[in-house]
C-alpha cells in the first residue's frame, strides 16, 4: 500500500478543516439574515466559499445550493482571465462584482461578490459569495423566463469582473449603474450589500484563523484536506469495475418552435471508469441553440457532474463526511464538445440553463445505475421557475421567483421523494406564508400530485400541483421542463408523470408549454404549475403489499 504523505499532523489538519467550515457557515447565516428577497433568505439561493490563492475552494456554506456554492472557483478564475487580458490584478480593500456566463459565472443572474485576502501584502485567498438576483435589467421583469432572449447581450446586465469596490474606495458610479438598471433596485441592491457584507466576515475570520495558526500551516492543512477529499473519491472510484456506461435524457425545449431542431433536445452521456479515474463525455448532446436553454460548460455542467457523482459515491448514510474541497474534482474529466448546448459558444444565451443541468445530472445517474444500482434513484421529476412580478400603487416594481419543486424517482429500498427540489439545484420550498405576506398573490392550490408516481417494486415521488391567484394586475413568466417527457424508469419499474402548466383567465384555461416568454396577466389570473412525478424502481409486480395498503389508505392508489 503507498504510504500517505502529510504535511501536518492529521488531528491539526481536521481541526483546521472544522473551523473554515464554520467560517463558511457563518457566511451562509449572516448573508440569510441580511437579505431581502425570499429567493435568499427563504429559497437559499445563494453560496458562500473560501478559496485559496489558486482558487481552489477550501470550504462552502453547508445552506448554500450546490449550484451557487459549486461555481465560486470558476468564478475567480475567469476574473483572473479577464484581469490578464486588461492588465489589471488583485490589490488589498478590492470587492469584484462578477456574472459573466462565459468567464466562469453560472448564469447572468447569479452574481458573485469576491474579495481578495491579504496577509502581510500577499495574497492568501479568495472570500466570495454567490446569490440569484431578481431583476438585472433586461428585456422583461424578473431573471428567469427570459426565454426568448436571442444572445447573452439580452439577458441584462453582463458585469464582467468589475472593481465595486477598489482600494478600500467604494466606486459609487458602479452602485448608481445597477440602481438605475434594475427595476426592483432596493431589493437588488439590498441583497448585493448583504453578500458584500457576508464576504467580508470570511475574509476577517480567514485571517483570525491565519493569525492563530500561522499561513504556512493554514496552507498546508488545506493541501492535506484536498488530498484527503481526492482520495476519498478516488478509492470509491477504483471500486467501480472497469468500462464505459451510457445513458441519454431529453429536455423539453421549445414545442411550439416551427424549427424541430428547437424541441426534445438530446443529452448525450457516457462515463468511462479507468482505476481511479472517471470520464464523462457528452458527445451527441444537442447543437447550441439561440435560445436560452445553453449551458456554461464551466459553472453549470460541470457541478452537474461533480455533485452527482459526490453524492452518488460518497454518499453521507454509508460514508464518513468528506470536505467539500477542490480535491473532489481531480478525479473527474469532462469532454463536452464546443457548439453544444453543454458547451455554448458565446454569445449564446444561457440564462435558463436551471432546469437543463438537472437533465445533465439525471442521465450521469442513470448512466451509473448498472454498476451502483443501491445508490441510484429512478428518473426525476424535473423543476418550474417562475418570475411574478408588477407594479405597486407607488410605482415601485416588486418580483417575486417561485421555484416550483419537482420529485425524485423510486430507490433501492425506498420509494422517492415526493415534491421536492432534486439534484444540483437543492434549494427550499417557499412558504405560503411569506408568498403571500410580501407580494399581491395569493396561493390558492398545493398538494401533492396524486396517484401519478411510476409504478415499480418502489414507487416514483409525486410532484405538486401550486395554483398562485394575481391580486393586482402583473404578469409573470416561466422557464422549466418536464412536460413532454416523463421521468424513465429503472429496472423494470414505469416511466413516472409529466408535469404541466395551465393558466386560468377570463374565466377559460389555457395548457402552456414548460417555457414561455414574459406575459402581461390582470388581477384574478391564476397560473398553475403541475410537478412531473419520479419514474418506478424495479418490477412493479415485486412490490410489497403493506406498501400497496399503505398507498391506498394515502389516496396514493396507483401503485
Amino acid at each position: 500500500m503507498t504510504a500517505i504523505t502529510t504535511r501536518i499532523d492529521p488531528i491539526t489538519a481536521s481541526v483546521i478543516g472544522g473551523a473554515l467550515e464554520s467560517i463558511a457557515t457563518e457566511m451562509g447565516h449572516k448573508l440569510t439574515r441580511m437579505s431581502y428577497s425570499s429567493i435568499i433568505r427563504e429559497s437559499e439561493d445563494f453560496g458562500c466559499v473560501i478559496c485559496d490563492a489558486q482558487a481552489r475552494q477550501l470550504c462552502e456554506s453547508p445552506q448554500s445550493t450546490p449550484l451557487q456554492s459549486g461555481p465560486i472557483p470558476g468564478y475567480i478564475r475567469g476574473i483572473n482571465r479577464r484581469f490578464a487580458g486588461i492588465g489589471e490584478q488583485w490589490n488589498p480593500g478590492d470587492v469584484v462584482i462578477h456574472n459573466h456566463s462565459y468567464y466562469g459565472a453560472s448564469h447572468q443572474p447569479d452574481v458573485g461578490f469576491i474579495i481578495p485576502i491579504f496577509w502581510e501584502g500577499e495574497l492568501v485567498g479568495f472570500s466570495a459569495t454567490t446569490a440569484h438576483h431578481l431583476d438585472l435589467g433586461a428585456l422583461t421583469p424578473g431573471s428567469c423566463g427570459i426565454v426568448d432572449a436571442c444572445d447573452a447581450y439580452a439577458e441584462g446586465l453582463q458585469l464582467n469582473a468589475i472593481k465595486i469596490e477598489e482600494g478600500g474606495r467604494r466606486n459609487a458610479w458602479i452602485w448608481q449603474i445597477l440602481r438605475d438598471n434594475c427595476r426592483a433596485a432596493p431589493l437588488v441592491v439590498g441583497d448585493m450589500e448583504a453578500q458584500v457584507a457576508a464576504a467580508r466576515i470570511g475574509a476577517e475570520r480567514f485571517l483570525e484563523l491565519i493569525e492563530r495558526y500561522g499561513v504556512a500551516t493554514v496552507q498546508a492543512a488545506s493541501e492535506d484536506l484536498m488530498d484527503y477529499s481526492e482520495r476519498m473519491l478516488r478509492r470509491e472510484i477504483s471500486a467501480l469495475p472497469d468500462g464505459t456506461y451510457s445513458a441519454e435524457g431529453f429536455l423539453d425545449g421549445f414545442p411550439d418552435h416551427p424549427d424541430p431542431a428547437y424541441r426534445d433536445l438530446r443529452v448525450a452521456v457516457a462515463i468511462t471508469v479507468a482505476g481511479s479515474d472517471l470520464t464523462v463525455d457528452l458527445t451527441g448532446t444537442a447543437p447550441q441553440l439561440d435560445l436560452p436553454v445553453n449551458m456554461p460548460l464551466e459553472g453549470t455542467v460541470d457541478i452537474a457532474i461533480y455533485l452527482t457523482l459526490r453524492s452518488i459515491l460518497l454518499d453521507t448514510t454509508r460514508h464518513d463526511e468528506v470536505p467539500a474541497n477542490s480535491g473532489l474534482f481531480r478525479p473527474i474529466h469532462i469532454i463536452a464538445p464546443e457548439g453544444t448546448i453543454a458547451n455554448p459558444r458565446f454569445p449564446a444565451p444561457t440564462i435558463a440553463r436551471f432546469c437543463s443541468g438537472n437533465i445533465i445530472a439525471d442521465t450521469v445517474m442513470r448512466a451509473l445505475a448498472p454498476i451502483v444500482p443501491e445508490y441510484v434513484s429512478a428518473g426525476i421529476g424535473n423543476l418550474k421557475v417562475v418570475a411574478y412580478s408588477g407594479q405597486a400603487g407607488n410605482g415601485q416594481h416588486w418580483v417575486y421567483m417561485d421555484i416550483h419543486e419537482g420529485s425524485y424517482g423510486g430507490r433501492f429500498g425506498k420509494d422517492g421523494l415526493d415534491a421536492v427540489d432534486t439534484l444540483y439545484a437543492n434549494t427550499r420550498n417557499n412558504p405560503i406564508e411569506d408568498i403571500e405576506s410580501h407580494y399581491p398573490l395569493r396561493v390558492t392550490r398545493y398538494e401533492l400530485n396524486e396517484n401519478t408516481g411510476g409504478r415499480g417494486r418502489w414507487r416514483g415521488g409525486l410532484g405538486s400541483i401550486r395554483d398562485i391567484e394575481l391580486l393586482a394586475d402583473g404578469g409573470f413568466s416561466l422557464e422549466g421542463d418536464g412536460v413532454r417527457h416523463p421521468p424513465p424508469g429503472l429496472f423494470g419499474g414505469e416511466p413516472g408523470s409529466p408535469g404541466g402548466v395551465i393558466v386560468f383567465a377570463d374565466g377559460a384555461e389555457q395548457p402552456l408549454a414548460s417555457k414561455f416568454p414574459y406575459r402581461k396577466a390582470r388581477k384574478g389570473d391564476r397560473l398553475s404549475l403541475i410537478g412531473p412525478s419520479g419514474g418506478g424502481y424495479g418490477d412493479p409486480t415485486e412490490r410489497d403489499p403493506a406498501a400497496i395498503e399503505a398507498d391506498r389508505l394515502d389516496g396514493f392508489a396507483q401503485s
